[in-house]
């Protein structure tokens, strides 16, 4: 009895020592292959910095289908990681239309907040239901307030591609959020002007959206003539600047001054357009417009980097579409067609500009080519296989839509659209003529990187009542397309924040059941799972009678 008391008191006491020093250590291990679990340094930095409650709402609870019940254990596990790391984490999950009467005023109202919800098809006991799901989350920290997408949709994706994008989404878009709550000291970008760029109200959306990282401010660089120094001070007061879709062409003197600025270290996001042509052009009584050539007078400027852009336009056979109408008044139908000349371009997925990103949307675009030198270039997006390119001038018509594409004439594809060039700048302008003279001109720059997209309309939002839209949508087709989260990592990219961006090179693996062979086999594993057990028991069950009686019977 001693010796019994004694082995429950040493047991209770090993117990107890070992919850006590728990409270103290605390660990967690991760034995998933891939490292799910494990944050990267990014993202311990970004949710590292917090000193008061930081607190999030998930609006993914109630009756949800498999692959959202997964989206909601995956995004359960990894804010568990971000709580261990930070116990100013909190974090729950609500069912927003829950409870509530007004179900319709609920979802205006977020919608309103700029949630999106997703329709979703519910089967609960042999019953089919459709039912409206969003998929966010608000982090809210002291009075600020951001928003995280959740579901990360894809065109033509699978069920399983759908959810394993979401959940490899999930730490950078949760330390995006957190470091955009956190930030301090934010780096500058400028708008340049000057050139017929595009209007403030075309880029409204995507620079909404980068000012809660960077500061913003418009260079004109027209007044470079009369004083160019001060012009060539003011820009340098950027880390980067972006040009979008100019067209009209730059003189010798400009060009210097953005040469200067490059090769003083300044980094450059370049949307260019080779091609004057539009589509509203085409809305006239021909249905028909010309493609002219457009000289911005920059072809010297890019040729110093190893790029030719070319003046021409590529014809996609994985294109997106455009909407036309058809009949007259209120008989009018609006019907997608296909458009070749509006590219649908899949990211290869081998840099960190371009991982797991929606496919981007090119409108009018023109190709380009490398050329040999000192520089590292990378292809971020390229044509597809089946396209090919068509000279300027050319006449377009509507009426290529009724005309079926000739597929042997699309063998020479993957034309590149958008190019990443790093290294040490010279100047272009070394060993040339200055237009301008200034007081401390630079030959040789310190590393650098800029990128060259062969698009304008990349960064260009459509506008409904007078209203910007999101980047990426298209009001006429309603399909989401990928341009702004493409742009949003050229900027982290071109100014070293690297941190996060390097997060979406994390590869995450979710498995799923094989829904073929669980049909074909669903008979075998029943009577497994069901007879085998009870087997096992009249055998076991049997065997101990058998040595039971062996032994004590007479």
């Amino acid at each position: 009895m001693k010796k019994s008391l004694l082995s429950i008191i040493k047991a209770f006491s090993i117990l107890l020592i070992v919850n006590i020093v728990g409270s103290y250590i605390y660990t967690r291990i991760d034995l998933t292959e891939d490292n799910r679990y494990t944050l990267s340094k990014s993202a311990l930095n970004a949710v590292g910095e917090f000193d008061a409650p930081v607190i999030i709402d998930i609006l993914l609870d109630g009756n949800l289908p498999p692959e959202f019940i997964k989206l909601k254990v995956e995004t359960r596990q990894i804010l568990e990681e971000f709580a261990a790391e930070n116990r100013n984490i909190k974090f729950n999950f609500v069912n927003p239309l829950e409870g509530t009467s007004t179900i319709d005023a609920v979802i205006t109202d977020l919608q309103g907040l700029g949630l999106t919800p997703t329709n979703v098809t519910v089967e609960l006991n042999g019953k089919v239901s459709q039912e409206i799901i969003f998929p966010w989350a608000m982090v809210n920290y002291n009075n600020s307030t951001v928003k995280v997408p959740l579901l990360k949709n894809k065109l033509g994706a699978t069920t399983e591609e759908r959810v394993n994008n979401s959940v490899q989404h999930l730490e950078y878009a949760f330390a995006d959020a957190f470091t955009r709550l956190n930030i301090n000291g934010k780096k500058s970008i400028a708008i340049i002007k000057g050139n017929g760029e595009l209007e403030d109200i075309l880029m409204a959306d995507y620079l909404t959206t980068i000012k809660d990282y960077y500061n913003i401010g418009a260079i004109t660089l027209d007044s470079v003539t009369t004083n160019p120094e001060k012009v060539l001070q003011q820009l340098n007061g950027f880390n980067l600047a972006i040009i979008a879709k100019p067209t009209e062409a730059f003189t010798d003197s400009e060009k210097y001054i953005m040469d200067q600025f490059i090769t003083g270290g300044g980094k450059s996001l370049w949307l260019i357009d080779q091609v004057a042509m539009e589509l509203d052009s085409l809305f006239n009584e021909n249905g028909t417009a010309m493609a002219m050539p457009r000289n911005l007078n920059l072809n010297d400027f890019f040729f110093k980097y190893g790029v030719r852009l070319n003046g021409d336009l590529v014809n996609d056979l994985y294109f997106t579409q455009i909407v036309l109408a058809t009949g007259e008044g209120n008989s009018s139908q609006y019907n997608p067609v296909p458009w070749y000349y509006n590219p649908m371009v899949f990211s290869k997925n081998d840099h960190p500009i371009n991982n797991n990103l929606e496919a981007v949307r090119f409108q009018f675009t023109s190709s380009m080519d490398t050329l040999a030198n000192d520089y590292k270039k990378n292809i971020l997006l390229a044509s597809s296989p089946l396209s090919k390119t068509e000279g300027v001038p050319k006449p377009i018509n509507l009426d290529i839509i009724n005309t079926p594409p000739d597929k042997n004439l699309y063998k020479d594809g993957n034309k590149i659209l958008g190019l990443l060039i790093e290294g040490s700048f010279k100047s272009t302008f070394l060993n040339r003529i200055k237009p301008i003279k200034l007081i401390k001109p630079i030959d040789n720059g310190p590393d650098n990187k800029m990128i060259i997209l062969s698009d304008g309309d990349l960064i260009r939002n459509q506008i409904r009542n007078g209203r910007p839209l999101e980047l990426g949508y298209d009001k006429w087709t309603n399909n989401f397309f990928g341009n702004k989260e493409f742009l949003i990592n050229c900027l982290n990219y071109l100014l070293d924040d690297t941190g996060l961006i390097n997060i979406r090179n994390k590869k995450v693996s979710i498995p799923f059941l094989d829904e073929e062979k669980i049909n074909d086999q669903k008979t075998k594993w029943q009577l497994i799972n069901i007879g085998l057990p009870l087997c096992l028991t009249f055998i076991f069950g049997f065997l101990m009678h058998t040595i039971r009686k062996k032994k004590y019977g007479a």
